[in-house]
């Protein structure tokens, strides 16, 4: 009866997983436009629950972009990922990262000062 207890106190732990979090990112230009190179990390459990994408935002929230992710990433996390062609208004100095997970939602912005 105590295991059985136990179990049932650990279950949820273990079925719920975090939102996804941005535990790095840079950006490169080239020309008129940017690459950027965003490491996410989430306790992906499968396709039930896993980090989908991330967006890039101006600090007024405008979208300039966004990467989808197809499938989990299970066994590979921290995981990178880079999206290309974004382009930047002259001026803006920094833009926000929004990851997102299918259970979650959209997680904690991270901020990035452009090079």
């Amino acid at each position: 009866m105590k295991l059985v207890v136990t179990l049932l106190y650990l279950i949820p732990s273990i079925a719920i997983a975090d939102a996804a979090v941005v535990v790095d990112a840079t950006a490169q230009k080239s020309g008129a436009s940017w690459t950027f190179h965003v490491s996410i990390k989430h306790t992906d459990t499968g396709w039930e629950h896993y980090a989908d994408g991330w967006g890039i935002y101006t600090p007024d929230g405008t979208e300039l972009g966004f990467r989808e992710l197809a499938h989990p990433h299970v066994y590979e996390q921290p995981f990178t990922r880079s999206l290309s062609g974004i382009k930047i208004s002259d001026g803006l100095t920094q833009i926000i990262i929004k990851p997102r997970d299918l259970v979650h939602g959209v997680g904690q912005d991270y901020i990035l000062t452009l090079p």
